[in-house]
Order: C-alpha cells, then sequence, then structure tokens
C-alpha cells in the first residue's frame, strides 16, 4: 500500500522512456517490457513492481549489439520524474547509496484529527543517455524506486534491491515469487481463445493487487475499484475502498488464497472504530461501515448521500466474513484476533436500524440507497433487507459456534424483517414501490440468488433475471452481466448465460486486457470489480460451486463451446483441491492437505444418489457430471 502513498502524491512512476518504442508484456512474470529495435542494436526497458519486496519498484535498460559493428552505442532517454505533489509537505535528504531522497507529511488528513502519514522516497538517478562500448556485446543498467512510510523501511528496501542487483537475481526473484503464485491457482479452460485471454487477465491483476505471501508483517490497507490507477477525472476513486472489495473481488481471493483474503478482512477489523464513530454519528449503535474507506474506517466519501444511504456496505463486509469462516473454520480470527467484535457490532447496527411497522407487523430498513443508485430514499431495498437477515443469522450462527450467548433481538429481527415479494408476479420488487420497468443502474436484485443464496424456488429466480435484464442501464458497471450469467447457468439457459457474458468483453481493452468500468470507456480504469465479477461468473457459475455453513456445493454448467474446464488450487478446510470438468465427467483431486497445521479430511457427495467419496491426499474421484458437494469426512481419508 505504500506504493498507494506513493501514486497519489506523485501522480506518475519516475519511469524510463525511450525514444520509440514498442510494448509488450508478460501476465506470467509481472513484468511490462519495451523494446527498441534497430539494424545494429535492440534495446529494451523493463519495468515492474517486485512481488515479493513490496516496497520496490524496479527499472532496467539492457542494450544488445544485433552485428558486432565495433562501434559504441547511445541510447536517449527520457525522464519527466519530477519530486513534487499538492498534498504532501515535501523535503530533500541526503542521497543514500547513490539514490536521491525525498520525504513528506501528506498536508490534509481524510478527516478532522485524522493521522497525516508520511512518505519516503528513494530513486535511483536517470542518466540522460546510456552507452554500450564498442568492445560490448551486451550491457544492462539497473534503476530502483522504494516507497515507504518510514526512513528506515524505505532504505531497508533500497539496500535491499541494491542487494538483488549485485548478485544478479534482482528479476529472477520477482519472477520466482510470480511463479509460486500463479503454481497455486489456475483456470484453464478449453474454449475461445478470448475467454482464455480474459480469465488469464482477470487472474493477473487480481493476484497484483492481493497481499504478498510470506510476508507476515506487511500491513494491507486493502482494495480499490481500479487498484492505483487512474481513470476519467473524478471517477477513480482515489484509492478508496468500497463494497466493490467485499462482494466482488473477495470470492475469488478466498477460494485460491485464504491468507490474503484474511488480509482484507484483517483490514476491516482494523478499521472497526471508524465504523462505530460512523453508526454513532448517524444515531445507531453498533458498527457502520463507511461507502467510502481509506485509513481510518470513517466515512470519507465526498458526497453524503452514498454514506448516509448506501447502509448495504455492513452487510457486504460480513458476508465475507461469513464465506471467510465457512471455507476455512478459522475461529482464531474471531476468538482473538477480532473478529467476534466486529461481527457483533454490525448485528448490533442493524437491530438499531430497523424499525417495526405495526402494520405489516414485521421490521423496515427505511430511507437507503440500494446497490442501484438511480433511487435513493427508498425503504426497503430487497438487497438491503436480505443482506441484514443474513448478517444477523450469520452472527448468531458463529455466536453459537462460540458458545456465547445468542441475543433474542438477532434472531427475532433475522426472522421478521420485511424481503419485499410481488404474491401475484412472483418476483422481489426492487423496494418498496418500485414499478416494472423502472431503469436500473447495475446488478441489484439478481444478487439475491448469487451471491446471496436467499430462499427462492427456480420460478421466481427466473422471474427476478427476466423483470431486471431489460431495463438495466446497458452503459452500467461491467460486473452487472456477470450476475445475470450466474442466474442464467443456475437455470441450466446456457444461451442466455452466454449472452449475457459476451457483453463484459466490451469493457476489455487491447493490448492488455485492461477491464474499463463502463462499455462507453468512462470511469474507472483498470477496473478491478468487472474483472471478480467476470471471474465469479467462472469460478461459481460454470462449476456452481456455492460457499455453505457446511458444504461446498458444485452443480457445473459449462456453455456449449466450453469443452473441459479446470480449476486448480481451490482451498477448502485447509486442502488444496484440483477440479477437471467435462460435458460428461467430474474428477476431484486433492493435491495438498497439510499436516501443520492439519487440514480436515474430506469427501465428495452426490446430490441425487447420496454415494459417497472418500478425498485424500493424492487421490483423484470421478463421477458423471452431477450436482453435489464436499464436506467434513466424518473419518479420516485414506
Amino acid at each position: 500500500m505504500d506504493m498507494a502513498l506513493f501514486a497519489l502524491a506523485f501522480g506518475q512512476q519516475p519511469a524510463l522512456t525511450l525514444m520509440s518504442c514498442t510494448g509488450m508484456s508478460s501476465w506470467k512474470k509481472g513484468t511490462f517490457s519495451h523494446v527498441l529495435q534497430s539494424t545494429d542494436y535492440t534495446a529494451t526497458h523493463q519495468i515492474y513492481a517486485h512481488h515479493s519486496l513490496v516496497h520496490l519498484m524496479a527499472f532496467s535498460i539492457t542494450i544488445r549489439q544485433s552485428a558486432h559493428t565495433g562501434q559504441p552505442i547511445t541510447v536517449q532517454l527520457q525522464t519527466p520524474f519530477v519530486p513534487k505533489s499538492q498534498d504532501l509537505d515535501l523535503h530533500q535528504g541526503p542521497d543514500f547509496q547513490g539514490a536521491h531522497y525525498v520525504y513528506g507529511t501528506t498536508l490534509v488528513p481524510e478527516v478532522e484529527g485524522g493521522p497525516q502519514p508520511t512518505v519516503h522516497m528513494l530513486w535511483t538517478p536517470v542518466p540522460q543517455d546510456l552507452t554500450l562500448c564498442g568492445e560490448e556485446q551486451e550491457r544492462s543498467w539497473e534503476f530502483l524506486t522504494a516507497v515507504a512510510e518510514s526512513e528506515e523501511e524505505v532504505k531497508r528496501s533500497y539496500s535491499e534491491g541494491l542487494a538483488l542487483i549485485a548478485s544478479g537475481s534482482l528479476h529472477s526473484s520477482h519472477i520466482h515469487a510470480w511463479d509460486a503464485l500463479w503454481q497455486g491457482c489456475c483456470i484453464d479452460l478449453d474454449g475461445p481463445l478470448p475467454l482464455r485471454q480474459a480469465l488469464y487477465g482477470c487472474l493477473y491483476y487480481l493476484l497484483s493487487a492481493i497481499p504478498p505471501r510470506d510476508n507476515p508483517g506487511f500491513l494491507f490497507h486493502g482494495i480499490s475499484p481500479g487498484g492505483l490507477s487512474n481513470g476519467t477525472q473524478g471517477e477513480d476513486y482515489w484509492g478508496h475502498v468500497f463494497w466493490d472489495q467485499d462482494t466482488w473481488v473477495f470470492p475469488n481471493i478466498l477460494l485460491f488464497y485464504p491468507e490474503a483474503a484474511r488480509a482484507i478482512l484483517e483490514y476491516r477489523i482494523r478499521m472497526l472504530e471508524g465504523a462505530l464513530r460512523n453508526a454513532e454519528e448517524q444515531g445507531y449503535k453498533g458498527a457502520k461501515f463507511p461507502w467510502e474507506s481509506a485509513a481510518t474506517g470513517q466515512e470519507v466519501c465526498p458526497e453524503d448521500i452514498y454514506g448516509a444511504q448506501e447502509i448495504h456496505i455492513t452487510g457486504d463486509v460480513l458476508m465475507a466474513f461469513e464465506q471467510y469462516y465457512y471455507t476455512t473454520q478459522d475461529q482464531k480470527l474471531f476468538r482473538e484476533d477480532g473478529g467476534w467484535k466486529l461481527v457483533g457490532a454490525v448485528a448490533q447496527y442493524w437491530c438499531s436500524r430497523m424499525v417495526w411497522s405495526e402494520e405489516e407487523q414485521c421490521y423496515h430498513i427505511r430511507g437507503v440507497m440500494p446497490p442501484d443508485e438511480y433511487h435513493y430514499q427508498v425503504d426497503n431495498s430487497a438487497y438491503t433487507n436480505a443482506l441484514a437477515q443474513r448478517s444477523l443469522r450469520f452472527a448468531a450462527d458463529i455466536a453459537q459456534d462460540l458458545l456465547i450467548p445468542v441475543p433474542e433481538e438477532w434472531v427475532e429481527c433475522a426472522n421478521k424483517i420485511k424481503v419485499p415479494f410481488d404474491m401475484e408476479k412472483k418476483y422481489h420488487p426492487e423496494y418498496d414501490g418500485y414499478s416494472p420497468d423502472e431503469p436500473v443502474k447495475q446488478a441489484d436484485v439478481v444478487l439475491l440468488g448469487f451471491p446471496l443464496m436467499h430462499s427462492m424456488s427456480p420460478e421466481v429466480r427466473r422471474n427476478d433475471l427476466e423483470m431486471y435484464e431489460p431495463v438495466t442501464d446497458v452503459n452500467g458497471p461491467a460486473m452487472t452481466w456477470s450476475m445475470f450469467a450466474v442466474g442464467w447457468l443456475e437455470l441450466k439457459e446456457m444461451q442466455r448465460a452466454q449472452s449475457q457474458l459476451n457483453k463484459c468483453f466490451s469493457n476489455i481493452t487491447e493490448p492488455f486486457k485492461i477491464w474499463v468500468e463502463n462499455s462507453d470507456g468512462s470511469g474507472a480504469v483498470n477496473f478491478l470489480t468487472g474483472m471478480g465479477g467476470f471471474l465469479q461468473a467462472v469460478l461459481f457459475g460454470y462449476t456452481g460451486f456455492r460457499i455453505t455453513k457446511t458444504s461446498l456445493l458444485f452443480n457445473p454448467s459449462c456453455p456449449d463451446d466450453v469443452h473441459k474446464l479446470k480449476v486448480t488450487g481451490v482451498s477448502y478446510l485447509g486442502n488444496k483441491l484440483k477440479f477437471t470438468i467435462t460435458k460428461e465427467e467430474m474428477r476431484i483431486e486433492v493435491s495438498e492437505s497439510p499436516l501443520d497445521p492439519p487440514a480436515l479430511p474430506l469427501e465428495a457427495v452426490l446430490e441425487e444418489s447420496g454415494q459417497r467419496f472418500p478425498l485424500g491426499e493424492g487421490h483423484s474421484i470421478s463421477f458423471p457430471t452431477v450436482a453435489g458437494w464436499i464436506q467434513r469426512s466424518p473419518t479420516k481419508a485414506h
């Protein structure tokens, strides 16, 4: 996250720019390259944010003679970087190990009286040109930029980079870290090339945003919708954290890297004091998470209406905690590391936010903005209320697991909250008074089916999809169509699912598969939220994966042009699983079942036949492609 401070403060990295070049990127290696080709030489410029040295960015120039002419070769460089900032009180410090040094304090805190972080930066000076001597065949020059929140950390990181340069292993250590990440996480399919490319691109960008592995001291500050990139002015989200992190990005990360998912939850736990203050300021009890979160957990949204009314964010946060708990059974997060305090505070908030309706004999939540931001000050948003119900039920469930008494109020509010439903048309109105055919900005009611898994019949699920599909803004944010696709996949409507998922491709820009928020090119760039939704359409849609209290459900539904799907590295109860799915057969293999800490033994159960298959490490099982689930086995599998 120190890179976030750097990016916000300076706007651009001190990148070296060759005068004339072509670009290429290697997502497997996390490296961007510019190549300048001439008859006499090739000059390659590489840029990468080091994957394991989290405060370090590296730049290199390599010049190689094409034919040995014996003449020196000079390449001109441009460096547009100037250490100035409107956001920092900057000072120049003494050079350190050949690097220039600036440091400064944030001028304006995010909230009155709040912290004003410091930024420290070291960077290798960039010359105007580089020369390969006539007798040299090839030579490389390395340049480093280190950014951190303390002088000690920035100097330590820069020195580590210099040591790796001296040993010739700076870039190789970066590639090794990426290799280790890819080995534990892969989605591959036998299908259309654009789909495969989009999946790899989404995975790469999401993996770039997660906290580094094997670095327990790294303090993670969350994932913003556009990462650290900038979109249209005023639409880049300023690095703030929204529901995008918890609802759209988190489930994909959880499925592969629960330790990174835990770091995301730990960010929310650290922000709990700010959430408690938000609720108090609005006159409620418990914790109300901000629509836009940064360093304090207090509301930093520049427009009051969202912070005041788009309260579903609080339930979105808790749903991530629920998914994590049921996937990992990590009670330590809740018993010792602050998770239970957060869960209880969210439950308390929802109860205080509800009012009893004598007329309808149920609880209402009034004056909200649902995910559909075209409507505000509405009563009983179906999504918000269903999410509040789910929050309270999870709070009650985990209280029982932790042997904590469950407040009766939680159970009553969960059982008696209103979730709007039209008995005649058999669909969920978006809120009280919603009229069919009213325009909708983005996925809203369709989220009741997934990810909420709100109880409903297939008929109602279909009606919700058919009601909202034609009225949803075609220029709305990119993640929307993924959720319609998941809904149609549930109903085994492959063509309808595919037509919805195909809409996502208009948000992908070439040549690097960068996502824009809206199909007209506006909004956040690079839009991680859209990628998160797209990945869920495959990871949870094609496979039918659903995380429940006692199992990981599967119910594959692959389009006709996807002949085989492989998902490697799925984490469940400490095990690593590999799924291979075709139209005819499904194969499950336990690739890892660690002993320290011990993974829970698993078995697969088929829905219709009830047939059970023990799942042991190194063994695979196969059966005709049908619905079923993975659950904890009562006995150790052999």
